[in-house]
C-alpha cells in the first residue's frame, strides 16, 4: 500500500510518500537533503529495496514548497539542521499518534544534510528511534548531538568521496552509540557509479534489518 500523506510538524503538513508493506518489521523515515526531496530517484530506490525487505517507508519533505522555491535561490535552509532536525522530530512525533504505525520500531536514512538532521532528531527521541543509516551523509553538521545518539548508527560513504568520508570518520569518533562506517568502493558523493547506489541500499536494508526487527522482538517480549 502506497499513500501521499501529510504529516504534522509544529504546525505544518510536510508532503509525505508512506509505503506500508504488510506486515511490516519497522518503519524507516527519509529525510532528503541539499535540494532534493521526496521524489528523489536515489532515495526512492533505496525505499524500494527497504520495502522489499519488508520493511515500511516515509519518504519525507522536511521543506515546504514555498521553503523549497527560497532554498532554490540561496541555499540556505538546506543547511539550516536545527530546522530540519525539528521537522523530522515532529514527524517521529506524528508517526507515534498513527493507529497503523506506532507500534513499528523507527529507523531513520538521512542522505547528505538530511543525515545530520536524522541524528539530531534521534539525539532528542531516543526512545522512539532504532537505528540510523547515513548515505553520503554530513554528520559533522550535528557535532554537538552526535555523542547524545543512543540507536545503533551507520555511516555509508562512496570511496572517492574524499572529503566527505574524512568528515565522516572524524564525526564517528564522536558517537558513543554502537557505529560503522561502510565505505562503498569506488563510488563518488552521489553514487552514481555502475552498482554503488544497490551496494548502499543493501548496506542500509541490511542495518535497518538487524536493528529494527530485533527491537521490534523485543518490544513484543
Amino acid at each position: 500500500m502506497q499513500l501521499e500523506v501529510g504529516v504534522a510538524s509544529h504546525g505544518l503538513a510536510l508532503d509525505g510518500v508512506l509505503t506500508l508493506p504488510e506486515p511490516a518489521a519497522g518503519l524507516v523515515l527519509f529525510a532528503h537533503g541539499s535540494g532534493s526531496s521526496r521524489l528523489s530517484r536515489r532515495n526512492r530506490y533505496v525505499a524500494s529495496v527497504l520495502v522489499d525487505a519488508g520493511l515500511a517507508t516515509l519518504l519525507l519533505d522536511l521543506l515546504t514548497a514555498a521553503e523549497e522555491r527560497i532554498d532554490e535561490l540561496d541555499r540556505s535552509l538546506r543547511f539550516d539542521i536545527p530546522l530540519l532536525g525539528r521537522r523530522l522530530i515532529g514527524a517521529i512525533d506524528w508517526v507515534g499518534c498513527q493507529p497503523d504505525l506506532s507500534d513499528l520500531p523507527i529507523g531513520l536514512f538521512g542522505a547528505s544534510t538530511g543525515a545530520a538532521a536524522a541524528l539530531v532528531a534521534a539525539a532528542a527521541r531516543p526512545e522512539s528511534v532504532a537505528a540510523v543509516v547515513s548515505r553520503g551523509g554530513r554528520p559533522d553538521l550535528a557535532p554537538a548531538d552526535l555523542p547524545l545518539v543512543a540507536c545503533p548508527t551507520c555511516l555509508i560513504v562512496g570511496g572517492l568521496d574524499f572529503e566527505v568520508l574524512q568528515l565522516n570518520r572524524q564525526a564517528a569518533m564522536l558517537l558513543t552509540a554502537p557505529h560503522a562506517l561502510q565505505v562503498v568502493p569506488g563510488a563518488t558523493h552521489l553514487f552514481e557509479e555502475s552498482g554503488a547506489l544497490e551496494q548502499a541500499a543493501h548496506l542500509a536494508r541490511d542495518w535497518f534489518l538487524r536493528h529494527l526487527a530485533g527491537a521490534r522482538t523485543e518490544a513484543l517480549s
